[in-house]
Formats: C-alpha cells, structure tokens, sequence
C-alpha cells in the first residue's frame, strides 16, 4: 500500500528501543508519507533531535510552549492523518489513559481528532503490571490502536513481552489503520475548477477558480479512507492521490460526469461553474472585422449542478454541499442559496481579494443548526476540517 500523501505525527518517547523510531521514520518516507516527529523528554536521552529531523526532512517538536509560540498545539494536533506513538513508554501509556496533558506530546494526543496508534515499549514487568494492563484496556474501549508489544529478549539480562514491535510490522499496522479510516467503504463525489463555455473554437467565458480547495477536499476526503470521485474543470493542479478523476470543460460536461458518479454518499460541489454560456458557439472563429462593431454574445443559462443534485429523485447524496464565492453579505448570501438549492450545507467563502488562485481561505460553514466561522487557514486545512466534519455527518445515525 502507498503511503503518499499521507501525514504521520510520530511521537518518540522514552525507551531504549527508541533508535527503531529512525528506521520506521526512514520506511514511512520511503513509502510516500509525510512524518513530523514530537520528541518528548524521556526520548530525547535515548534518540536525538537532529537525527530525527534528519530522517523525517522535518523539524522536530520537543517544547509544548515553543510549539505554542510558533504554531500551536491545536494546529498541530489537527495535521495528521494519524498520530503513532512508537515507542510508547508506561508513562506515556498512563498520561493518555488519565487524560494528562502535562507536555506537548500526552497535550497534542489530548486535542487530536486523527486515529491514534501506540506500539508499547517496557520491560516485561511493568507491560504485566495491573496498572498498565488496565490502562491499555482503557486505551483499546477508546479506540487506540495497538501494535505489540512483541516477546524477546529485553536491554536488561531479561526476555518476556514489552519488546517493541519491528518497524516494518508497525509500518504494516500503519498501512492497515489508514485503509480503514473513518470514510471507509464511503463513496464522495468532488468538483472542482472552472467551467469553461466556449465561444467559439479559441475562445471562452471562464473564472479565476485554481481548484486548489477543491482538489485539497479531494485529497482530505481520501486520506479519511473514502472512494473519491473528482469531477475537475480545466487545473493545473496534479490528481490528488487514489483519487478517481474525470476531466470536463463545461458545466454541462460536468453535470453529465457528476450524475455518472453517482450513487454517492455525499457530495461536495466546490467548482466554479459558470452560470452562463453563449447560446450558439460557431464551428470557426469569429473574426473581428476592421471597422465592424464588436459582435454580440447571447448568453443562456447553464444547468445549476448542486440544486440538480440536491433534488435529485432517486440518487440523491446523504449529504449535499455546495459553495458560495461572495463578494459582499457573504453569510446572509450563503444562507439564502442554502435554502434555494436545497442542499445540507453551504461552504461560504469572500472572493474579493486573493482567495482564487491563493494559497488561503477564510470560510463560513452554513448549516441548518447555525454558522460556524473559521479563521483564514491554508486551503488544505480547510480541507482537512471539512472532510472531518463531513465523516462526524455520516457516521451519525440521524
């Protein structure tokens, strides 16, 4: 399996076993993954820093109040796919089942909403210990994923369980925790883009849209483990990994390849689709003739993609998503075409300034219940909170 893609927050703590953290850093790049590492005290006296960081290509977190200088523990809490502690000592073990938040390691674990997997690391006596076995117990009710620990011999002149598993065997418990994210066996349908209406053979009505925030909800909604079909206008953005993409050029190419994809469980219509087209594009270009005035253009109006959807008889979404580029009374528009089209939610975004084609957004979850505003993030965090929300939607019975 692939990792690429994939962002690993890999939590070192103290154990002599700790040198393997540099071979299963080294296994996850070479698989395609992204691994930011968090170095706790008790870690940093059997494994240092500037190895880590060497490996892993990224800088290394030891400081809960450095990291909140800089980037914060939320944000960083918020980045990975998945946070693996490995090795995971005893007092790691207990601070998680305590619910301790005493350092940037057991706080980043605390405030993580990404599947957690520990591969413990002990001598025998303390893994057989009461306190320990129910502290893993409570750690596996929650959902913590466990990989070892293995039987053998021990640092100490002693053998029994509490080795830490080999890294290709937490590598595969890695591989195997992704596979089922909280998406799995889901299916999402994603535009993104323009749309492009020709004119005529070299010309065409289009917008600024890059795609960038569509491709990354794409990406995020794959990394949570669902089956991704990417509905794309003309990018130059590259295919998000494991994606399946069908490439259009105007909205009704869209719509035709969106009704294709479905049924789906949600889907997420972020593309900028052009609401007008010229009613008659002819076979040649139209040339501009010295002294003649400019020709006239009529426009009709192109299908509406996401209220099509939204109503659809007999294949429409669970949830329905739609987006609102505004340039003025962005929440009180949003709110409105959230009723008009009939869909779930309206992401609602101010395009007045460098939002398309830029590297940020600054977004308005509009929804039955409310409005949730969240701050300006780059585009593939805005992802990550969106794809997050939408599997909390589906998972919910209701």
């Amino acid at each position: 399996m692939t990792l690429t893609g994939r962002r690993i927050l890999l939590i070192v703590s103290g154990s002599v076993a700790a040198y393997k953290a540099l071979d299963l850093t080294r296994l996850l790049r070479k698989a395609g993954a992204e691994v930011t590492p968090i170095l706790t005290g008790g870690g940093a006296r059997f494994v240092t820093k500037e190895a880590l960081a060497g490996i892993s290509g990224q800088r290394v977190h030891d400081d809960l109040w450095a990291a909140e200088a800089e980037i914060g523990h939320i944000r960083l809490a918020r980045w990975p796919d998945l946070v693996v502690a490995a090795p995971a000592s005893a007092s790691l073990l207990a601070r998680m089942a305590q619910g301790l938040a005493d350092d940037l390691a057991s706080t980043v674990l605390l405030a993580t909403r990404a599947p957690v997997l520990v591969a413990p690391a002990m001598n025998p006596a303390m893994w057989a210990n009461p306190a320990t076995v129910a502290n893993a117990a409570l750690l596996r009710a929650r959902g913590t994923g466990f990989v070892g620990p293995a039987e053998g011999a021990m640092a100490e002149p002693e053998s029994g369980v509490g080795r830490l598993a080999e890294p290709a065997a937490i590598l595969a418990a890695i591989e195997a925790a992704l596979a089922a994210g909280p998406l799995a066996g889901r299916h999402v349908v994603v535009t993104s883009g323009p749309t492009q209406e020709a004119i005529d053979p070299v010309r065409y009505i289009a917008n600024r849209s890059s795609g960038r925030q569509g491709h990354a909800i794409a990406a995020a909604l794959a990394a949570l483990g669902a089956r991704v079909t990417l509905v794309s206008g003309p990018v130059a953005q590259p295919d998000p990994p494991g994606v399946t993409v069908a490439r259009v050029e105007s909205a009704r190419q869209m719509l035709a390849a969106v009704e294709a994809a479905l049924p789906a469980d949600a889907a997420v219509f972020a593309a900028a689709v052009a609401d007008f087209r010229p009613e008659a594009a002819p076979a040649q270009k139209i040339k501009k003739e010295p002294g003649a005035p400019p020709p006239e253009i009529r426009l009709a109006l192109n299908p509406d993609i996401l209220a099509t959807v939204a109503a659809h008889p007999r294949q429409r979404p669970r949830l329905v998503v739609g987006f609102a580029a505004e340039t003025e009374r962005v929440v009180e528009h949003a709110a409105a075409k959230r009723l008009r089209k009939g869909c779930d939610w309206i992401v609602a975004n101010d395009v007045s300034g460098d939002v398309m084609g830029g590297a940020e957004n600054a977004v308005h979850l509009v929804t039955a219940a409310g409005v949730e505003d969240w701050p300006r993030l780059p585009k593939e965090e805005v992802a990550r909170r969106l794809a997050h929300r939408i599997a909390e939607a589906l998972a919910d019975p209701a």
